[in-house]
């Protein structure tokens, strides 16, 4: 009988089966993992030298440019970088201040990008994950500006729901320099007229 004639079976149960990816594979890459580990690992460091970012307020302009940066690399960690602003406003120029101090917490919010890019499991169950996942799919980037413009610790999940929704990394910053630039004059102006009425009083 030739080779030829021989039928080889090709039933589902003798098929080879064939590797595919498991959900958790999908999600994980080496790249995302390598993203949310320099992002948290970043926060860590931060939070344990954040007495030493206070000493930033005594370098002006290239200080508050730093503490912001810096101040807004943590993931929901608290530092404090709007209060060098704030003081730093009544000693130097409130608009170029805030113009300095803007691009640098911008820069900083990036890291929130990046975790949310190399994968949200840590919040993405949350309510507050969910409601500004919503926001973003129904008004896009103005959600990201307004979030910025306003001190609140919920930004970082804004930067988490942008890099998990693959939103392009420079529109993304882009609205968080506007939203964040407008945020640090305000506050550079409050703390200049504050402490400005504040030493008025004392004299």
């Amino acid at each position: 009988m030739s080779d030829s004639n021989v039928e080889v079976s090709t039933a589902p149960g003798n098929a080879p089966e064939s590797k595919q990816p498991k959900p958790w594979q999908k999600q994980f890459s080496w790249k995302h993992m390598v993203s949310l580990s320099l992002a948290i690992g970043l926060s860590l460091l931060i939070y344990l030298y954040h007495d030493e970012i206070g000493d930033l307020r005594h370098y002006a302009y290239g200080g508050a440019f730093l503490a912001m940066l810096i101040g807004n690399a943590t993931l929901i960690l608290p530092v404090p970088g709007l209060i060098i602003v704030y003081l730093l406003g009544s000693t130097l120029n409130p608009l170029l201040l805030g113009l300095v101090a803007g691009p640098g917490a911008a820069l900083g919010e990036m890291t929130g990008y990046f975790a949310g890019y190399g994968g949200s499991a840590l919040i993405d169950n949350t309510k507050a994950y969910d409601t500004v996942r919503r926001w973003m799919k129904k008004y896009g980037l103005a959600v990201i500006t307004i979030m910025a413009a306003i001190p609140n610790p919920f930004f970082d999940i804004a930067g988490i729901v942008a890099g998990s929704l693959r939103l392009k990394w420079w529109r993304f910053f882009l609205a968080a320099l506007i939203g964040k630039t407008l945020q640090a004059i305000f506050i550079a102006y409050a703390g200049a007229l504050s402490i400005g009425w504040v030493r008025g009083l004392l004299s």
